[in-house]
């Protein structure tokens, strides 16, 4: 049957989160939470806006839940496999509608309603059964992982790795179920796989507490710099990106995790992702890698000045002037006449001849002469 193309209803009661959620981490979607503690780890999931949406406009048929039959406390019951959210914001709603103890945005969300809640919105729930879990892989890895609803980068990459680690799929496996490729496939696996190996080595490394930061560290582990550094194969295949750092290289991680992480003591080297193209840099240095590993508080800007990163940033500051410049030629020819457009172009003219003066080969193409 796959999912199931009739639409069914259910009483809220009739509805149960999934303690095996992706979404609630690693070390809680065991299957072994109760329904209690399910709500609370999903509280700060931003459900008050879908109440907002419920209150309006009822819970649209489109949105219908994703349902599967397992036995729960004994009992074959409905678990929600895909639309966790809308159940609890129903949950949360239900609840301050009753009276019960809520958290205060919840009172306040019914107080402020005004209105009688339709009886329907908590008795009459659109559902579609699905056979089983599997059967939803593709549909979450595409609406999850590629599609319009997509997960945060951790826990794309948190999915793509259960995949994998638990079902021995292939990078080819993954990328043909959620519409991917494979290069990405295999570099989410591969960073997630590195933050696991951080937990197994490292003490006090939490991958719940480093996921805010996963992002940063994806993008820096696809510079040459920190693949390098690390001695990471960055084509490995799942069965040797297990622990993606060489034993003997363990050394280079840990001050990986520091600089990328930070601890108690000492914050993240960097905090811009999109400074993860000198942090490559500044590890394909041996003098700023020496300063890095030496200082007790080290500073990004000088470890990059050690690894002459001065250049690069000033030709990113020139390319930067050359696109403006480029921008404003399709309509400077309107205020040829404006008193501050001249101003403007001869304070650009005096800087661009003082620029060629600095590369004489430059100057003489252009057939400028020295002042």
């Amino acid at each position: 049957m796959g999912i199931s193309a009739e639409l069914q209803y259910a009483k809220l009661n009739e509805l149960y989160l999934d303690a095996k959620n992706p979404r609630l981490g690693r070390h809680h979607a065991n299957g072994n939470l109760s329904q209690e503690e399910v709500l609370d780890l999903m509280r700060e999931w931003v459900l008050d806006e879908l109440a907002v949406s419920y209150l309006e406009s009822g819970f649209w048929t489109h949105e219908a839940l994703l349902v599967v039959k397992e036995e729960l406390d004994g009992e074959i019951r409905l678990v929600v496999v895909e639309g966790n959210r809308r159940l609890a914001a129903l949950m949360y709603l239900h609840q301050a509608v009753n009276g019960e103890q809520v958290p205060k945005k919840w009172s306040l969300l019914v107080e402020n309603a005004n209105r009688e809640f339709p009886e329907e919105l908590f008795n009459e729930i659109p559902y579609l059964q699905v056979d089983s879990r599997q059967e939803i892989e593709s549909f979450r890895g595409f609406h999850h992982v590629t599609g319009i609803k997509q997960w945060p980068p951790e826990q794309k990459a948190r999915y793509i790795a259960k995949l994998i680690d638990e079902r021995s799929m292939s990078y080819e496996d993954v990328m043909r179920k959620i519409g991917s490729y494979t290069s990405a496939v295999r570099h989410q696996y591969i960073s997630y796989r590195l933050l696991l190996q951080m937990e197994d080595w490292l003490e006090d490394f939490s991958v719940e507490d480093a996921e805010g930061r996963f992002s940063v560290m994806h993008l820096a582990l696809r510079t040459h710099g920190v693949q390098k550094y690390l001695q990471i194969d960055a084509f490995a295949d799942p069965q040797d990106a297990q622990t993606p750092v060489p034993k003997a290289h363990l050394n280079a991680l840990a001050n990986f995790a520091l600089w990328l992480f930070g601890n108690d003591e000492q914050p993240p080297l960097f905090e811009d992702s999109r400074q993860s193209d000198n942090f490559s840099t500044i590890l394909e240095s041996p003098e700023a890698v020496q300063y890095l590993e030496n200082s007790k508080k080290p500073n990004f800007d000088y470890a990059l000045q050690l690894a002459d990163g001065n250049e690069l940033e000033t030709i990113r500051q020139i390319n930067e002037a050359a696109s403006s410049i480029a921008l404003s030629l399709s309509h400077v020819h309107h205020y040829k006449e404006s008193q501050k457009m001249q101003r403007a172009v001869k304070r650009l003219s005096i800087d661009f001849k003082e620029l060629l003066n600095r590369f004489p080969s430059l100057r003489a193409e252009f057939l400028l002469k020295d002042d």
